[in-house]
């Protein structure tokens, strides 16, 4: 029986990807690095260090922790102005919250991203029971670490958890870590998703208030 629910953020709960993007581009250009908002998609999911580090490397230069740093310090500042917002979604998760699931945000960015993201989306805090980042695992998606860590701190098995994500290495990471899957559809198609291991499939996470049932 499913009795936990672990979210992503990004492509799931909201959309910062966009954000992330342009903001990237700026921060990038102080180390000398020109990059282009479409050079960040392919790394879309895969943590900070691989986001700005993959771009990095196609423009020939070194990942360092100030890039990171200098970018994340614009971001905020300005994000909140330009993220996507997906309807409803606060809502979705009081009512999850009150039939009695345990709820976690697994995510793969930085803590300043990811508190960022949850007050700028009006995310209820106290419906969550655990946020796990980038800086609490070793091992960034697709390995199911932070899955697994997130269902560690909802005190449940894998197998009592269903995952909501959107990106390939997060589909594929929990389906490492023995979870199911709902597949949200913002970033890659249904079939993609599918493909990958996902259960369901859907455009928004309101499909899991027709999927679990009230456990209270």
């Amino acid at each position: 029986m499913i009795r936990g629910i672990i979210f992503d953020m990004d492509g799931v709960l909201l959309d910062s990807e966009p954000a992330t993007a342009v903001i990237s581009v700026r921060g990038m250009a102080a180390f000398g690095i020109q990059a282009k908002p479409e050079d960040f998609r392919e790394f879309c999911g895969m943590g900070e260090q691989r986001y700005f580090g993959g771009v990095a490397e196609k423009y020939g230069k070194q990942y360092t922790p100030e890039m990171a740093k200098r970018i994340y310090e614009i971001y905020a500042r300005e994000a909140k102005q330009e993220l996507i917002l997906f309807d409803g979604v606060p809502e979705i998760i009081r009512t999850l919250h009150a039939r009695g699931y345990k709820i976690a945000i697994a995510s793969g960015s930085l803590p300043i991203k990811v508190n960022t993201n949850i007050a700028a989306a009006g995310l209820p805090i106290e419906c969550f029971t655990a946020i796990v980042t980038a800086a609490d695992v070793s091992k960034q998606k697709p390995d199911p670490e932070i899955f697994l860590t997130a269902a560690g701190k909802l005190g449940l098995s894998p197998e009592e958890c269903i995952v909501c994500e959107d990106a390939v290495s997060g589909v594929t990471g929990a389906i490492a870590g023995g979870m199911q899957v709902l597949g949200v559809t913002t970033t890659f198609p249904a079939e993609r998703l599918t493909q990958l291991g996902a259960r369901w499939t859907s455009d928004h996470i309101g499909k899991l208030l027709e999927l679990l049932p009230d456990l209270s």
